[in-house]
């Protein structure tokens, strides 16, 4: 299945600038495989190295937080939208 994945700024380096980029799998932790074999690297700053979201990295399937529904065995229903954001604390 055939995802939209937009990419926050900090992670643009790896999918040459774009903001958003393809993907494919029936559930995000397919999506950040397919992820990562287009762009070498990508999943290792979403995940940790014990294969969780890592804590500072917010992740929805279309809008709702993964971390709400089923982390990374999320479903991701083709065409859906998933955005990664990274973040933001302070005051």
């Amino acid at each position: 299945m055939s995802v939209s994945v937009r990419i926050p700024t900090i992670l643009r380096t790896y999918t040459g600038g774009d903001s958003e980029v393809s993907a494919d799998g029936a559930t995000l932790a397919e999506v950040l495989d397919s992820l990562d074999a287009q762009y070498a690297g990508i999943k290792g700053r979403i995940v940790d190295e014990g294969g969780d979201l890592r804590r500072f990295v917010n992740v929805y399937v279309g809008n709702d937080d993964v971390r709400f529904l089923d982390d990374l065995a999320t479903p991701t229903p083709d065409g859906v939208q998933i955005s990664v954001i990274p973040a933001v604390a302070g005051g």
